[in-house]
C-alpha cells in the first residue's frame, strides 16, 4: 500500500495534522497515527512516521528555541528516556491496543477533572512542587510514545496545569518530545523497523512536515492564551475518546 494514491490520501493530511501538533497544537499529532494506520499496518506507520516526526522537531526547535521551561525538562525527559527502555523491553509483551486504551483514559480523565474545575489552580501549585509526579508522567509519556507515538496526553496531564503561556507551553512540548523521539531512534533501528521502502515514503512527505509544522508555530503566535488552552482541552478529549473506541476495537 506505500506509495499507491490511497496512501498519499491519507498520508498528507496526516502529515499536516502531526505538523500543526509539532507547530505548538499538540493533541492534534495523536489522530495522524491512526489515519496511517488504515492503509498500513501500525508498525509500518510507525516507522514511517519517526523520520517525520524528527523533520519537524528541527523546524520546531529552531523556531521555538527561546520559549521553554528548561526545569520542566529536567524533571521529565530522565523519566522519559527510561519508559522508552521499558517499551523497548516489553514491546512483544503489551498489545498496542491496550496501551490505547490506557492512553486514551488518561486523556479523558484528565479533561473530565480540568472541565469540572476541580481546584485547578491549586492542583496546579501541587504539581510544580512534586517532581516526582513530573518523572512519573514523562515514563509514561516515553513509554507511549514510543510503542504508540502517543505520548501528548501523559505529557499535558503534567504541563497544562502549569499555567505556562502559549509560546512557553509550545516550546517546553517540542523540546521534550524532539529529545524523545531521537533517543527512539536507536530501539526502532534494532527493532529492524526502517526499511528502505519505509524511510522512502517519509522522504518523500518531508517538504510538507516542514510547511506544516511552520503554519502551526505561525498560528500559535496569533491566538489569545484562553482559546489556545481551550482548544488544547478540546483536542485532549476528542483524541482520548478515539484512542478508547480504537483500543478496544482492536482488543475486541
Amino acid at each position: 500500500m506505500i506509495e499507491t494514491p490511497l496512501f498519499f490520501a491519507i498520508a498528507i493530511p496526516a502529515v499536516v495534522l502531526m505538523g500543526m501538533s509539532k507547530g505548538g497544537f499538540s493533541g492534534l499529532g495523536l489522530i495522524s497515527m491512526p489515519m496511517l494506520a488504515l492503509v498500513v499496518s501500525p508498525v509500518t506507520a510507525a516507522a514511517i512516521m519517526l523520520p517525520i516526526l524528527i523533520v519537524q522537531d528541527a523546524v520546531s526547535v529552531w523556531a521555538y528555541r527561546r520559549d521553554f521551561d528548561p526545569r520542566l525538562l529536567y524533571i521529565m525527559v530522565p523519566g522519559s528516556i527510561a519508559g522508552i527502555a521499558i517499551g523497548w523491553i516489553f514491546a512483544a509483551q503489551v498489545p498496542e491496543a491496550a496501551v490505547r486504551v490506557g492512553v486514551g483514559l488518561i486523556s479523558v480523565g484528565f479533561v473530565a477533572l480540568y472541565w469540572r474545575r476541580r481546584s485547578v489552580m491549586e492542583e496546579a501549585e501541587r504539581e510544580r512542587r512534586s517532581v516526582l509526579a513530573g518523572g512519573f508522567w514523562g515514563v509514561v509519556a516515553g513509554y507511549t510514545s514510543f510503542v504508540a507515538h502517543a505520548g501528548g496526553p501523559p505529557f499535558q496531564v503534567y504541563v497544562l496545569p502549569q499555567r505556562l503561556s502559549p509560546l512557553l507551553y509550545a516550546g517546553t512540548s517540542t523540546m521534550f518530545f524532539a529529545i524523545t523521539n531521537l533517543v527512539k531512534v536507536v530501539p526502532y533501528v534494532a527493532l529492524g523497523q526502517f526499511s528502505t521502502e519505509n524511510l522512502r515514503a517519509s522522504a518523500l512527505l518531508f517538504p510538507l512536515a516542514i510547511a506544516s509544522t511552520f503554519l502551526g508555530v505561525w498560528m500559535v503566535k496569533r491566538i489569545d492564551a484562553k482559546r489556545f488552552f481551550t482548544l488544547i482541552y478540546v483536542l485532549s478529549f476528542v483524541v482520548g475518546v478515539k484512542l478508547i473506541w480504537d483500543g478496544f476495537r482492536d482488543l475486541l
